[in-house]
């Protein structure tokens, strides 16, 4: 969206913009902040940030920090602006507990009410009758038709996954919290840009650590988890890292193959 679209879906909000600036959204929407009425505030376009947007209350209702939803409509989003600051040992444990509190809000079943998209990566949120069931039908076989080289040796670790993983998991999870989803600000740790449905609180872990790792800070406010959850790890990596190959190309499928290879 253009800031002259910009301005006017916002005034037809309501907004009185006295000025907008782009800012980084990363590669699939567009986010600008702009002044109103001696107030500043953040804009989000694209085609499913009105979902985002019930995400963001529903993280909201279950007492986790996010950034406060002032209006949105199907594809716009106004939210506060929040000034960052650098992180701090206190931030990660602040953050760190806060994810705790996500993942404790848990639902009578897995998947989420709407489905969702990483662009053109679609994520089909039906809940499904038990955790592996999900994380097999709607979060890794999906790529076996798309990528029919790895197509089979998907469906191998699929067909191990009850073995693997619980049958149960219902926690509230962000759904796409890598670092740059964890924004340090005046106001504590926040999280941004969810995509959120429920299962097993390992997949935030897991994802948290796909491009680098937290600071020992982060599990004093977390606690400590399971044991055994590294054995598990690059199996909840393996999704995030298909839509990385699926989006941005063959530079990611080093990374899908290394997922693979602790499960064949």
């Amino acid at each position: 969206m253009s800031s002259t679209d910009l301005r006017t879906a916002l005034e037809h909000l309501g907004f009185q913009v006295r000025s907008i600036a782009p800012l980084h959204g990363g590669d699939l929407s567009d986010v600008f902040r702009f002044e109103s009425d001696h107030e500043t505030v953040v804009a989000k376009s694209g085609q499913h940030v009105g979902i985002e947007a019930r995400m963001l209350r529903e993280m909201a209702k279950a007492g986790a920090p996010v950034p406060a939803v002032i209006a949105a409509t199907d594809t716009l989003i106004v939210m506060e602006h929040l000034s960052e600051v650098p992180p701090t040992a206190q931030g990660w444990i602040e953050a760190g507990a806060a994810l705790r509190t996500l993942h404790e809000t848990q639902s009578p079943q897995n998947g989420w009410t709407e489905d969702y998209a990483f662009g053109s990566v679609k994520l089909n949120n039906r809940p499904a009758t038990d955790w592996p069931s999900f994380w097999a039908e709607r979060r890794l076989l999906p790529f076996a038709e798309l990528f029919p080289d790895i197509g089979s040796r998907l469906e191998r670790v699929c067909d191990r996954l009850p073995e693997l993983i619980p049958h149960n998991a219902t926690n509230l999870l962000h759904g796409d919290l890598w670092s740059g989803n964890l924004l340090f600000s005046t106001r504590g740790a926040q999280f941004i840009d969810p995509a959120c449905y429920h299962g097993d609180a390992e997949v935030d872990l897991a994802m948290l650590h796909l491009f680098g790792a937290p600071p020992p800070a982060f599990w004093e406010g977390y606690g400590e988890p399971a044991s055994d959850w590294h054995a598990r790890r690059p199996l909840y990596q393996l999704f995030p890292a298909l839509v990385h190959l699926a989006l941005f190309g063959d530079g990611y499928r080093g990374l899908v193959e290394r997922c693979l290879v602790p499960y064949l």
